[in-house]
């Protein structure tokens, strides 16, 4: 999985909502999958999906991840600080809903999750969080996914 002529897509996979759309776009181009987690859930028997199971130790799949990115990878996370060390590895980022994270958008990205933080730490309890995952993120995300394995393909 971790020679550079082979793309591979590395998963943030504990909160991740999209793990089945990305099984089977990986299996439509032959890419191999790494599920990382803290904790062991089912994958599909396939060869081209691995379960990796790091430490329950604060980051320890952010830092795998981070440590196996490179510019033949697709990672996928919600974790804005995760995808900024996997974008200065060279990988393609992409969260949840699709949206590619990317040298231009990464900066705006870490200020405003800097800012709902202050946010929410002023508001005694309150809490907010993104809007709900729906059937146009999952779209999206299909379509981004692919668009980037046929770049990494041509490569």
């Amino acid at each position: 999985m971790d020679s550079p002529a082979q793309p591979q897509i590395l998963v943030d996979a504990d909160a991740c909502p999209v793990k089945e759309e990305i099984y089977r776009v990986a299996e439509r181009h032959k890419v191999p999958v790494a599920v990382v987690s803290n904790s062991a859930f089912r994958i599909p028997r396939s060869d081209l999906v691995r379960r990796v199971v790091v430490s329950d130790s604060f980051d320890a799949a952010d830092d795998w991840i981070a440590e196996h990115a490179g510019p033949r990878s697709v990672v996928i996370t919600g974790d804005i600080l995760l995808a900024e060390r996997c974008l200065q590895a060279g990988a393609q980022v992409l969260a949840h809903n699709g949206k590619p994270f990317d040298a231009a958008s990464i900066g705006s990205a870490i200020a405003t999750r800097a800012i709902m933080a202050d946010l929410r730490a002023g508001m005694d309890g309150i809490t907010g969080g993104p809007p709900p995952f729906n059937k146009a993120d999952r779209s999206r995300f299909l379509q981004e996914l692919d668009k980037v394995l046929v770049k990494l393909g041509r490569g």
